[in-house]
């Protein structure tokens, strides 16, 4: 039997759909296992601040419907220091909080992981086990995070309805979607939606490059008459040239191709912003935070800590790295510190993965003008 009797949850870093539905099945799971559940307002930061609120089925029984986080969230980078986390660990000890679950992305792990750092905290180091949320699928080891799903389905709908005005008018669109530095939802999105163009940082194209391909994909859909219909450009923010610029240089190349008299395509950004992270979750983003909230709390009350549960790794882990969880066959245990190591080659485009991706995008760029 687990010593752990109360737990904390928390969630940090950019709030991600699904993440309600992860502290809901954490929350319930741990009740029906005899534990006390107490949720942690505003991350980090509201740990060091002793923002504790008692969790119950009562109080998280609808949340699973809701986007964004009840538990709220923000960035604390007090957190990065020791005697911040010395206090948070104490704060922790003096509630009786022996385990924590932090929902979160690469720097809520990485912070999950020093509070949990034996070698640092001593006796007073937590239990904690994480669970990988942000919509940007950037968190390395695991096939998907809580978020993405909704966030794609999001971009897909947003474009499905900018090329039906793009096609009434033969417009030219430039739809710019989150990401930072990780183009997975640019990449899925694009095919998703039949985007003629996807630019993502992975590619390390430089700013003439990718001016080049845009160039490209508007006037490879001339007709035998001339005639240029509607293109749609999907690109990552995390690509080196701004939206706004390449807009600018597109429509100057164009002049220069067509004769500025005769250039009559007209083009347009669309930013999408903040909206891809909100929105009611998808019924996988549901089902993916209910199972890895799940699987958490089991692993936590059987000894496991500094762990993240994955979903479906998306490469072949080794026996001291990874192991497939005792209750989901979907969901693996995998090493915090391996964990955040990968995530840095994936940001970096130096996994397997990562060049994967790329090379499956740059293969299908003649495929998307067709």
């Amino acid at each position: 039997m687990s010593c752990v009797k109360t737990i904390g949850i928390l969630t940090s870093g950019g709030d991600a759909p699904g993440m309600n539905a992860a502290v809901r099945a954490a929350t319930m799971v741990a009740i029906s296992q005899g534990m006390k559940v107490v949720g942690i307002s505003r991350g980090y930061r509201g740990l060091l601040e002793g923002q504790f609120t008692e969790l119950t089925g009562a109080n998280v029984h609808t949340i699973f419907r809701d986007g964004g986080t009840m538990l709220h969230s923000t960035r604390c980078l007090e957190f990065h220091t020791v005697p911040a986390r010395d206090r948070a660990r104490a704060m922790l000890r003096e509630r009786e909080i022996h385990g924590l679950i932090v929902i979160g992305g690469n720097g809520s792990l990485a912070g999950a992981l020093a509070l949990s750092d034996p070698a640092e905290g001593g006796e007073l180091a937590p239990r904690v086990i994480g669970l990988p949320a942000s919509i940007d699928n950037d968190i390395g080891l695991t096939g998907m995070s809580i978020g993405v799903d909704t966030a794609m389905n999001t971009i897909v709908e947003a474009c499905d309805k900018i090329s039906d005005t793009a096609c009434a008018h033969d417009r030219t669109f430039i739809v710019e979607v989150m990401g930072r530095d990780c183009g997975y939802l640019a990449m899925t999105a694009g095919i998703a939606s039949g985007a003629d163009l996807v630019l993502f940082p992975e590619a390390g194209r430089p700013p003439e490059e990718v001016v080049e391909s845009a160039v490209k994909a508007v006037l490879g859909k001339r007709d035998p008459a001339g005639h240029v219909g509607s293109t749609l450009i999907i690109k990552a923010e995390g690509v080196e040239i701004a939206t706004e610029e390449l807009k600018s240089r597109l429509d100057a190349r164009l002049d220069e191709e067509l004769g500025a008299e005769k250039n009559e395509i007209e083009t347009r950004v669309t930013v999408l912003g903040h909206v891809v992270r909100g929105g009611r979750p998808s019924a996988f983003d549901r089902l993916l935070g209910a199972r890895l909230g799940n699987v958490a709390v089991r692993a936590m009350a059987a000894g496991a800590t500094r762990k993240m549960v994955a979903w479906m790794p998306p490469v072949e882990l080794p026996e001291d790295v990874a192991r497939r969880s005792d209750f989901d066959p979907y969901c693996w245990l995998v090493d915090l510190p391996a964990t955040l190591a990968e995530t840095e080659n994936l940001l970096r485009g130096e996994s397997p993965l990562a060049r994967w991706r790329a090379s499956a995008l740059d293969n299908l760029e003649d495929v998307f003008s067709i």
